[in-house]
């Protein structure tokens, strides 16, 4: 007699792919708008509180979101104070981020260990 519980283990179920699918695309749009505020709101503030560029900005508030750390020199005690208020805002906003675009898989993999108490009779 097959074992039901080792079989969906082993067996992939087409029919249960397509809500993870879902799942992870709407995760991956969450953290995608969600970074591309987070950057948005470095570079705004890169430009209008430091005085920098477009493109500066951009490079600034990108590298600061990754965790790589500012680029040019800033000048003002404003622009400083900003610039360690995005540095801790955006150590959260990755954080965050990561546990949206993560959080589908870690369904799946607990959906896949999940036994029914039908399977146990």
């Amino acid at each position: 007699m097959p074992n039901p519980v080792a079989e969906s283990l082993v067996k992939p179920r087409p029919h249960r792919r397509r809500p993870f699918y879902h799942r992870f695309l709407l995760a991956l749009g969450l953290s995608a708008g969600l970074i591309g505020f987070s950057l948005g709101i470095g570079i705004l503030g890169y430009h209008f509180i430091a005085g920098f560029n477009w493109m500066d900005s951009l490079l600034n508030a990108a590298m600061i979101l990754t965790g790589m750390g500012p680029v040019n020199t800033l000048n003002s005690d404003t622009a400083k104070l900003f610039a360690s208020a995005y540095a801790l805002f955006s150590g959260v906003v990755f954080i965050s981020a990561t546990g949206i675009l993560l959080a589908p898989i870690f369904h799946r993999v607990l959906h896949r260990f999940h036994i029914e108490e039908r399977d146990l009779r």
